[in-house]
């Protein structure tokens, strides 16, 4: 084989336009094993993906304690409040959904009792509706009886305006009926292509009505059960230390036969991502630890010898730069970045096309992200059919200074541009992290080079991703100009991640800043490509509208893409989690275990 076409074939690898096991098969097709093929793939810059692993344990229990550890501490244990990954993750734990996403983005039931397709009359031909049947004989913790009723209000609950519920856009389009004690109908007003979204992935976990029924709506937050969860999953609750600990027991009436494996679980939050990489792969206090957004140098010294290893799956996760479409430092009804303000410098679009030249994306994944990150002007980065061509991303101080010079910002007597009176100061934030934070100072050391004065700040991330409606630094708040982050692509379909930037979803203090649209970004092109999409039953032509949508926040620059980034954990080396790039990291956890050593 000609060694242009391998380097080729890697690269789409790397670009999602070939998945791993197509790749593999080419490669045995020219007289390669499968091992030499994957081992090309790493050498080429391919992270090692976390293939399936088949439950092995034969009995339930058994398994000893699970130790994990999560540098983010959740917060409270409600999944319809969970703004960030780490609420969704303990909310996890014990609450579960009618079905997740696997390691190859398929779906497995997990309350349902079988995945809805046509050929089971589960999904209607029209597209307008689709049946799920329950597993029978589940039971909540409390032995309460698991129904079709729970799962109804499940949709009350979360499509009240009132509870405020940050998992609203997964059921607002639909209506939910009960055919019988374990069937439930979910009908969409128009053609939904995606009909896997309500009661699927972290916002599809179900909460007992006979516990929430009492508060719903404008009582939503007082419900004890936010902090004591009662759920169907494989551990129950025993404590709750918020921000600090998780502890749950095996749940001896599990559903699922030879399930869980462990007989006690730990949650541990806090700290940071560098002690939790080092607490897993070099002392084995752990057994794993989530998000090791951990510069590459940096794991690669504790693999060393070490008793745990990193663990990668290939998703769509993009760490980004929001910028903002309000002003964040003038108060309207007692409300900053309010949207009946506009940003006085962001507002200009040749101030937001200099940013985006001013984000050095080839020293930053060199720097810090290695073998976790891939450059990209996307902020759609997959499945390959919704991945934009049409955007490319370029480094240049010198064009990001002439945009400037061209729209009137002229450098002052300190340095700093100016226009009418306002300096070009910017405060930068993100959430506590190394890679977050050095991304900061290459992103700012670049604008000081075309004249743009930027102040960081770094906010504790059990803050900077709480859903404390009175904390004002908040991600969702979003009082600065600019703030970088990750949204987690949860799903292997861009309907919920392309969705939150829709006007209907702006984040505002009527809301409890619990709107998606933390940017406060409206554009009436970017509405009618989404309303459009998530009715498009061709498969062409609605990742078209995904690629038009992706294509519109790089025009506007409401999205600075920074990093395609692979999903990392770290795990024990005897440790057997399953981890899809398609999913939260504990979506699957009834199907962890442990191999047995020695």
């Amino acid at each position: 084989m000609l060694d242009t076409e391998l380097r080729t074939m890697i690269d789409d690898v790397k670009d999602g336009r070939m998945d791993r096991r197509a790749f593999i098969q080419r490669m045995i097709g020219f007289g390669l094993t499968a091992p030499m093929a994957t081992q090309i793939l790493a050498v080429g810059g391919v992270a090692m993906a976390e293939g399936p692993s088949p439950y092995k344990p034969a009995k339930r229990g058994g398994g000893g304690p699970l130790k994990l550890l999560w540098w983010q501490g959740p917060t409270l244990l409600n999944p319809h409040f969970a703004t960030g990954t780490k609420d969704q993750d303990a909310s996890r734990i014990f609450y579960e959904p009618l079905a997740s996403w696997d390691v190859d983005g398929n779906l497995n039931p997990i309350l349902a009792a079988e995945i809805p397709s046509i050929q089971n009359g589960g999904l209607a031909a029209d597209a307008k509706s689709v049946t799920w049947k329950l597993k029978p004989g589940v039971k909540w913790h409390d032995g309460k009886p698991f129904t079709a009723d729970d799962v109804v209000f499940n949709w009350e609950y979360a499509t009240d305006p009132a509870t405020a519920a940050v998992s609203i856009g997964t059921y607002g389009d639909a209506t939910v009926e009960k055919i019988d004690d374990l069937t439930v109908r979910v009908l969409f007003k128009v053609p939904t292509p995606f009909w896997a979204n309500a009661f699927v992935g972290a916002y599809g976990c179900l909460i007992p009505k006979h516990l929430f029924a009492d508060y719903k709506g404008g009582k939503s937050r007082e419900s004890p059960n936010n902090l004591k969860p009662v759920g169907t999953g494989p551990y129950k609750f025993v404590e709750f230390k918020p921000g600090d600990l998780i502890r749950g027991e095996i749940n001896s009436d599990y559903h699922i036969p030879n399930r869980p494996h462990f007989d006690t679980i730990e949650l541990k939050g806090g700290g940071d991502a560098v002690s939790a990489a080092r607490a897993i792969i070099q002392t084995g206090e752990y057994d794993y630890a989530w998000n090791m957004q951990v510069e590459d140098e940096v794991l690669l010294r504790l693999e060393k010898g070490g008793k745990g290893k990193t663990i990668y799956a290939v998703g769509g996760d993009i760490e980004f730069i929001a910028v903002n479409s309000t002003d964040p430092n003038t108060e309207v009804d007692g409300e900053r970045s309010s949207m009946k303000t506009k940003h006085p410098l962001l507002s200009d679009p040749a101030v937001r096309k200099a940013l985006a030249l001013l984000v050095d994306r080839n020293a930053i994944q060199k720097v810090i992200y290695g073998r976790a990150g891939r450059t990209t002007a996307n902020y759609l980065n997959g499945p390959a059919p919704f991945v934009s061509k049409n955007t490319a991303w370029e480094f240049s101080v010198e064009k990001a200074s002439k945009l400037l010079d061209d729209a009137g910002w002229k450098p002052g007597a300190d340095g700093v541009r100016e226009k009418d009176g306002k300096k070009l100061k910017l405060l930068y934030q993100t959430s506590i992290n190394g890679p977050r934070q050095k991304t900061q100072a290459i992103v700012k050391q670049a604008c000081q080079k075309a004249g743009i004065d930027v102040e960081l700040k770094s906010v504790v991330a059990s803050v900077f991703f709480s859903s404390d409606v009175a904390n004002p630094d908040t991600y969702a708040h979003f009082y600065a100009d600019l703030e970088m982050f990750q949204i987690p692509m949860t799903q292997p379909d861009p309907v919920l991640l392309m969705r939150r930037y829709h006007s209907r979803y702006v984040a505002t203090k009527e809301n409890k800043w619990q709107g998606s649209n933390f940017p406060r970004w409206v554009n009436k092109d970017y509405d009618a490509a989404i309303d459009a999409a998530e009715t498009e039953v061709d498969p062409v032509k609605r990742a078209e509208l995904y690629v038009k949508c992706n294509d519109l926040m790089w025009q506007h620059g409401v999205m600075i893409p920074v990093m395609h980034r692979i999903k990392v954990g770290a795990s024990a080396n005897a440790l057997r989690p399953v981890m899809s790039g398609w999913a939260n990291d504990l979506d699957n956890l009834q199907d962890w275990y442990r191999e047995a050593t020695g």
